[in-house]
Formats: C-alpha cells, sequence, structure tokens
C-alpha cells in the first residue's frame, strides 16, 4: 500500500497540477468573490465561511477524475484487480493520494484565504479544523463517482453530477462550524457531525468503490 501511495504521489507531482491546481483554484475563487460582492469588509466576513468551503470542494472536485483514469488508460487498473492488495485497499490509498496532493494543500493554505475575505481571527482555527476533518470525505465520496464512471467518455460531467449531491452534508456542517467560530460560538456539535460522515464515508466508500471497479472491469 506505501509503495502504491508513493507511486500515486510521484504521478502526480509529474503530471504537473497535482499538487498546485486545486490550490490555484481556491485562489482564484477566493480572489474573485471581492470583485462580485464588493470590498465591504463586514459583508465578506459574513461570507466567507460558505465561499471558503464552496471553494475547497470545487477544488477537490478539478482533480478527481486524475483518481483512477490513468490506470485505467495505461492498464494499471487492471493489475491492481489481480494484485494481491485487495481493490478496497487500492481505493482507500487513492482517495489518500488525492487528499494528500489536494485536500492536505487546502488545509494549510485556508487561513491566508481566510483574510483575503475578512474571515475574523477566531474562526481562522475551526476553519482549519473542519477543513482537516472534512475534505478526506470530500476525497473519499470523490473516489466512489470516479470508479463509477472510469472509461466513460466525458464521465467528468456525470461524476460531478453524481458526487456534488453527496458532497452536500460535509457542505454544511463545514460551514456551520466555521460560521458559528466566526460569530464567536461553539463549532464543536458541526465538528462532531463532520467527523461522523467522514468516518462513515472511511468505512462504506472503499466496498461500493470497489465494487464499481470491478464492475466497470468485467
Amino acid at each position: 500500500m506505501l509503495a502504491l501511495l508513493i507511486r500515486d504521489l510521484r504521478l502526480a507531482t509529474r503530471a504537473g497540477g497535482g499538487f498546485g491546481l486545486g490550490l490555484a483554484f481556491f485562489l482564484i475563487v477566493c480572489t474573485l468573490v471581492p470583485f462580485g460582492v464588493g470590498p465591504e469588509g463586514g459583508t465578506l466576513a459574513r461570507i466567507a465561511p460558505g465561499i471558503l468551503w464552496v471553494g475547497a470542494l470545487l477544488a477537490c472536485l478539478l482533480s478527481l477524475d486524475r483518481i483512477f483514469a490513468l490506470d485505467w488508460e495505461d492498464g494499471s487498473l487492471d493489475l491492481l484487480a489481480t494484485a494481491p492488495l485487495p481493490m478496497e485497499g487500492a481505493v482507500l490509498v487513492k482517495a489518500a493520494a488525492h487528499w494528500i496532493t489536494t485536500g492536505l494543500p487546502l488545509v494549510v493554505a485556508a487561513p491566508v484565504f481566510g483574510i483575503l475575505l475578512h474571515l475574523p481571527s477566531e474562526a481562522q482555527l475551526w476553519l482549519v479544523a473542519a477543513l482537516l476533518l472534512g475534505t478526506p470525505a470530500l476525497s473519499m465520496l470523490g473516489a466512489f463517482g470516479a470508479a463509477l464512471t472510469v472509461g466513460l467518455r466525458r464521465g467528468g460531467l456525470l461524476m460531478s453530477l453524481l458526487v456534488l449531491p453527496l458532497y452536500v452534508p460535509t457542505l454544511i456542517f463545514g460551514a456551520e462550524a466555521v460560521r458559528r467560530g466566526a460569530a464567536g460560538g461553539d463549532g464543536t456539535t458541526p465538528l462532531v457531525l463532520l467527523a461522523g460522515i467522514t468516518l462513515l464515508v472511511l468505512a462504506a466508500i472503499p466496498f461500493a468503490a470497489a465494487g464499481a471497479l470491478r464492475v466497470n472491469l468485467r
């Protein structure tokens, strides 16, 4: 599993955009919002939790089709299906590689982007905690969508339509935790619910995604 993880991280680095594509998109979203809604700090601070979470969600969505597509094209997916490593383990590793190259950079950079949107300083810790707990679920659910649509022509659009509704609970609780933190309240409850969603997804999705891959490989 470690060798597969290292291989995927190297491929993401060599292909370019693996680490930087989502981050650049997140930065663009946070930069454009003040042009759209105006530079007034109070307005930006009020909508910042939702904007930051929507930006992170879309940044993760941007690279989901790369999770299995390259392996499908070069035949590596067939080798993985016959390897001693269970397909469920391979799904977990590939989702982890996607999170390391996309979700983790967003977690690290989010406080800086929060400043661009006038997010109150007391909400920064809540933002980092919410993204740290929620972005693994985004990568895992994305792996499920990528497994369902691997090998399909123009499967990226279909995958987005399949995955976006599944992202809604994570988006709601993640943004709510940050919003409560920005208002000086306690965001523990939405964070706990967010962690519950992530644990549920980590427990169930590898089996569903592995089943979808086996069907597509027949």
